[in-house]
């Protein structure tokens, strides 16, 4: 649906300033992030104001890109600048996007399911919709839109074609769940579950229950399982809910679906249960814990609304994994592959062609696109809309696949070939010669894309490494939080971003508004430049021959020695540039690796005066042992004499200068110091300096691995080299693909390291090998083929490092080439 702005401004009881005759101009379109813009037409901009950023920064921008219609504060100034635009003003604009959110929930007199817990949130939701989508045209949240941002923006979709809405919400803090149950207006809940997730502001685990069922206080049924005694009991004693209806499963009380038996097997499940008397049963083809919790949540709600558990058993019998993320990986040939194949909504699609334009290190960007299912929508309008979209981000070559989007062909302006199927695709994928590309893979669950993306991929170690791209946006905002709106911010991505991907990583900081960028080598600055990273860039460690390098590519060198000042003079006056190198002045205030001490820094003021082929961009300096209590003192001294020193050399320099001395761990210990900018490294990949930071953070990477063969070993037997694993009792051994050579130290061995087998730790066993290491999987039920988690979000890489002897830092960074990096992009 779209409203005129004249009806925004009345359900806002906004003020309407700038140009009036667009007063009747239908909105049709919410945006919050400027980088997403599709196409200007219909689009409202809603400026919102963070602790980290303000979207009014980004209105000239937007304006220049064709956007006219502009919801800001009433503080905002600016608008009489821009004369063809028309500006709703409110008071606080986040609150103005949830008020528009429930006025436009109100329209629709739909059953609407609401999820929340700590966990399983996103899951229940996907699964419902494959479970109901056979019967009903449905809304739901894209994707985890379930903040206070992202509930409203999933309302926002609602239209007259939908005959039901599942809506995820969640909570950071108590006083924010009651906002989001007046924008969704629940029907029906379900509580998934309870835990120790996003319980940072909160005093105990009651309270955070007592929130979080603030979603349900008008629901009239609410599905949950009475085995979390902290919901049952919130339920049961609070008078507030004394009226409310419930649905309720469990395994151990009795309830609504009594669980009498749960078989795990290979690949799949079957749970049984009574249900009114009568025994019933479903089999989900998944074995882990969190699965069955959710195949339960989602067959209760099934059955609760009435269907039939023959219908409910085959459906669950089929239920796709969710892929959360969009992830990006190494395809054949240097393309860059960006599978988002297992979300197709029409919504999606506008976010996945922005991630795919990002991709600078590719002129050649082609999208595998198809039919888009159960949009509402017609069909013809349905393709005009894709059409309108992609020739906004207009795509290098198109391939569509599907009976509906073939019909449509005339409307796309772009290369392109159609094709009915999926296997009439792979039957001549030969003939496109994918090569140097950028792909995006876009597809309905039925067109069984992940076909396309096994043929695209490069063929590589079954060790991979998962990389959350939005994971480090989340931990850069949360540093940009702590600093100063003037403080700038470098981003370290050395060493292949400690482990992570330079480009990629670099890419997607570029992407987030990082200041700076810094590097260990030229060559890696080389190598960021030739992909299209424009930011600038710090070379820490700048080789004598290579400051050719440095001018070409804009690369901006760590000075520390007189022998390298002269080297960076010379290179410069050699080059014939009438352009002055901007370098980066490091001074040795404590650490005693590189740097310019105090008493050289007369001389070095009088070396650079008379130096006109060099510009000092920023003096700093690195501290020892910033995330020491115990060396605190000694950090103060660096701090004051780096203040000190930096203060003559800028009084003597005739232009501005940087200054930065903060890393990771210092940022939040010491924010006296911030200066000018700060230079962020380990914290973007989520190890913070203390608990208290670390729960503020998140993981960033995944390390995961396979089962490459299972033996049963008798009591007595040895396993590996040196016959160092003995066995004490009989064991089932299993051989994974990842050893020293990927990165693994032989630390790690003996017993001394540990892994996870679906959801439960397992042992190292015996020395670790080059290519493999041995684990002892007695009593857990696996299979060869199945993954193997060295770390994640719950097994904590500070505590894998420890394991092996060493520090994060390290068992990032030994992380070999070999091991495949995939990035994920939510």
């Amino acid at each position: 649906m779209a409203y005129s702005i004249s009806q925004i401004v009345t359900v806002l009881k906004a003020e309407l300033t700038g140009e009036s005759s667009l007063k009747d101009t239908p909105v049709k379109q919410l945006l919050i992030d400027s980088r997403t813009l599709a196409a200007p037409e219909g689009v409202m901009f809603i400026a919102l104001k963070t602790g980290s950023n303000d979207g009014h920064k980004f209105i000239k921008e937007l304006y220049g890109k064709g956007v006219r219609i502009f919801l800001v504060n009433v503080e905002f100034g600016d608008a009489a600048t821009y004369k063809e635009a028309a500006f709703i003003k409110v008071k606080d604009t986040l609150a103005a996007l949830q008020q528009l959110a429930t006025w436009h929930r109100k329209q629709f007199d739909i059953p609407v399911i609401a999820i929340t817990g700590s966990n399983g949130k996103t899951i229940v939701k996907e699964w419902l919709y494959q479970l109901l989508s056979p019967d009903k045209n449905i809304v739901k949240s894209p994707l985890s839109y379930n903040s206070q941002v992202g509930v409203p923006l999933s309302v926002w979709q609602i239209d007259k074609t939908n005959v039901l809405g599942i809506f995820e919400a969640g909570i950071s803090q108590p006083g924010e769940m009651e906002k989001l149950e007046s924008i969704i207006s629940p029907s029906v809940g379900i509580f998934t579950n309870i835990g120790e997730a996003h319980g940072a502001n909160f005093k105990h685990t009651q309270e955070k229950v007592e929130e979080k069922m603030k979603l349900f206080k008008h629901v009239k049924m609410l599905i949950y399982c009475r085995d979390y005694k902290n919901i049952d009991h919130a339920l049961k004693y609070n008078s507030t809910y004394a009226g409310m209806r419930f649905f309720t499963w469990s395994a151990k009380t009795p309830a609504d679906i009594q669980i009498k038996n749960i078989t795990q097997g290979k690949g799949n499940t079957t749970i049984r249960a009574l249900f009114n008397g009568t025994e019933i049963s479903i089999t989900i083809p998944f074995i882990d814990d969190a699965s069955i919790e959710n195949a339960m949540n989602c067959w209760a709600y099934m059955l609760f609304a009435g269907y039939e558990n023959t219908t409910i058993a085959e459906r669950m019998s089929n239920l796709q994994p969710v892929a959360m993320r969009m992830e990006m990986l190494k395809g054949m040939n240097n393309c860059t592959l960006i599978n988002d194949s297992y979300n197709s909504d029409i919504n999606s699609l506008s976010v996945a062609l922005n991630f795919l334009h990002r991709q600078e290190q590719h002129t050649r960007k082609t999208i595998v696109l198809s039919d888009i299912t159960q949009s509402g929508i017609a069909e013809q309008e349905l393709y005009e809309y894709i059409a309108s979209i992609l020739r906004a981000k207009p795509p290098t070559r198109l391939i569509g696949i599907g009976e509906a989007i073939s019909r449509n062909a005339g409307l796309f302006n772009t290369e392109k070939t159609f094709f009915a199927t999926t296997s009439d695709l792979l039957n001549h994928i030969n003939e496109f010669n994918f090569r140097d590309e950028a792909i995006l893979l876009k597809g309905a669950r039925s067109f069984e894309f992940e076909k396309i993306s096994r043929a695209l991929q490069e063929k590589a170690h079954e060790t991979v490494m998962l990389i959350n791209l939005a994971a480090i946006a989340h931990n850069l905002a949360y540093y940009r939080s702590l600093l100063k709106p003037s403080t700038k911010i470098m981003a370290m991505v050395k060493a292949f971003s400690y482990g992570s991907g330079s480009f990629e990583i670099a890419n997607s900081l570029q992407f987030h508004r990082a200041d700076y960028l810094a590097v260990a080598y030229p060559d890696e600055g080389v190598e960021l430049r030739n992909a299209g990273i424009s930011l600038p860039i710090m070379v820490m460690n700048p080789e004598p021959g290579s400051y050719d390098l440095l001018l070409k590519y804009r690369l901006e060198p760590e000075v520390y020695s007189f022998r390298t000042l002269q080297l960076a003079a010379e290179a410069v006056k050699h080059s014939g540039s009438n352009e002055k190198l901007p370098i980066h002045i490091k001074l040795d205030t404590g650490m005693h690796r590189l740097g310019f001490g105090d008493e050289n820094i007369e001389e070095l003021i009088s070396v650079l005066a008379e130096t006109s082929t060099l510009q000092v961009k920023s003096i700093f300096s690195h501290l020892a042992a910033s995330g020491s209590d115990k060396h605190k003192d000694y950090t103060l001294s660096q701090i004051e004499k780096f203040k000190k020193w930096s203060d003559k050399m800028i009084a003597a320099l005739p232009y501005p200068v940087m200054r930065h001395i903060l890393n990771s761990a210092g940022i939040a210990r010491y924010p006296e110091a911030q200066f000018d900018m700060v230079r962020l490294g380990i914290g973007l990949y989520g190890v913070g300096n203390n608990a208290t930071e670390q729960r503020k953070l998140e993981n960033a990477g995944i390390l995961k691995s396979v089962i490459s063969q299972v033996r049963q070993l008798k009591k007595g037997e040895t396993v590996g080299y040196n016959q160092s694993g003995l066995l004490e009792k009989d064991s089932t051994i299993a051989t994974i693909a990842i050893g020293y050579a990927d990165g693994i130290s032989r630390e790690f061995g003996n017993g001394k390291g540990k892994v996870k087998v679906h959801g439960k730790q397992a042992p190292v066993v015996g020395d670790v090998c080059m290519d493999m290491l041995m684990i002892d999987i007695t009593g857990i039920d696996t299979k060869e083929g199945d993954e193997v988690i060295i770390f994640d979000d719950n097994v904590s890489l500070l505590q894998v490092a420890k394991d092996m002897n060493t520090i994060p830092y390290e068992t990032l960074t030994s992380l070999s080439g070999r091991v495949k990096r995939v990035y994920v992009h939510e």
